[in-house]
């Protein structure tokens, strides 16, 4: 099953979607099997990490930024390189087990689309596979 999910977002930015993506889980009513979140876009991505504390995404963001700063060399005509080079770090989909109905997610885990490019008008998806 394939849902499709709609964000606008702001400026460079991690939004939390583990709630959607339970949401999709839930409407699949697959009690085993994998979920696959998925973006579409090449200067955005999706990730898994701590969303327990908010200090994480800025510190994250922080450390993408210093690692990916935007340079004057940089020949892409749009000027959104580094935006380019962090949704490739980061990656375009992430993979959860589905186990009992449920995403199998650690205890501070949190699924992320990440926006490098904002604002703009997104969307990702989710593919549920199982029974």
């Amino acid at each position: 099953m394939l849902y499709e999910y709609k964000l606008n977002t702001d400026a460079e930015n991690f939004i939390e979607v583990t709630a959607m993506v339970r949401e999709a889980v839930a409407k699949s009513g697959v009690r085993e099997g994998t979920c696959l979140v998925y973006c579409p876009h090449t200067t955005a991505g999706i990730t898994i990490n701590e969303n327990a504390d908010p200090d994480v995404v800025t510190d994250m963001l922080l450390g993408l930024a210093k690692a990916f700063p935007d340079r004057p060399e940089f020949r892409h005509a749009e000027g959104n390189s580094s935006a380019h080079l962090k949704a490739s770090c980061v990656g375009s989909s992430a993979t959860v087990i589905i186990d009992g109905g449920r995403l199998l997610l650690g205890t501070w885990q949190g699924i992320y689309f990440c926006e490098f490019d904002g604002p703009r008008s997104r969307r990702f998806y989710v593919q549920i596979n199982g029974q």
